[in-house]
C-alpha cells in the first residue's frame, strides 16, 4: 500500500503515480471530478495532501462493525508493509468526545499530521452518526380545528 524509497520524495512519487493509480476514480459525467478509494484518505478527494499510499505520514478512519477503525501509518517501517499500519477500533458505547479527543491526540497533538485534524474529526463523526439508530417520529396528534372536528364526531 506505500510507496516509499529512500532516494525518491513523495512528490516525485505523486507526480508520476497522479494520473493513474490503483486508488484513482474518475467521473466525466460530473464534470471531471475526481475521487479517491483509498483507505488512508480521510476526505476520498485526489489530493496530493490526502494522498495516503504516497504520504509517508497518513491517517486512516474507518467504519467497522459497529467500531470505528482509526488507522495510522508507521513511518519505521515504510519497507514492510505488514508493519507498516497502527489501528486503533473505538466501540459505539466510547462517549462521542472520548473519540473525538483521541482522534485530535493521534492526528495533531503528537505532531503527526497537524494539517488533517478537522478532516479526521469529521471523518470520525460522520462515521458515528452512521452508525447511530434512527428514532421513530411520534405520530402527531391533530391541533386546532382538527383536534375540534375530531372529537365531536
Amino acid at each position: 500500500m506505500s510507496i516509499t524509497h529512500e532516494n525518491l520524495s513523495s512528490d516525485i512519487i505523486w507526480e508520476v503515480v497522479r494520473h493513474q493509480n490503483a486508488y484513482l476514480v474518475k467521473r466525466s459525467g460530473a464534470g471531471g471530478v475526481q475521487f479517491s478509494r483509498d483507505p488512508l484518505n480521510l476526505t476520498n478527494k485526489h489530493s496530493r495532501k490526502h494522498a495516503g499510499f504516497v504520504n509517508p505520514q497518513a491517517i486512516g478512519i474507518n467504519a467497522d462493525s459497529n467500531t470505528v477503525a482509526v488507522t495510522t501509518k508507521l513511518t519505521q517501517h515504510h519497507n514492510k508493509p505488514a508493519k507498516n499500519h497502527s489501528t486503533s477500533s473505538y466501540k459505539s458505547s466510547t462517549p462521542q468526545r472520548k473519540l473525538y479527543k483521541s482522534v485530535v491526540n493521534s492526528t495533531a497533538k503528537n505532531g503527526y499530521r497537524s494539517d488533517l485534524r478537522a478532516d479526521a474529526v469529521a471523518r470520525a463523526s460522520a462515521i458515528r452518526l452512521s452508525q447511530v439508530d434512527k428514532k421513530e417520529k411520534k405520530a402527531s396528534k391533530p391541533r386546532g380545528k382538527k383536534a375540534q372536528k375530531s372529537e365531536s364526531s
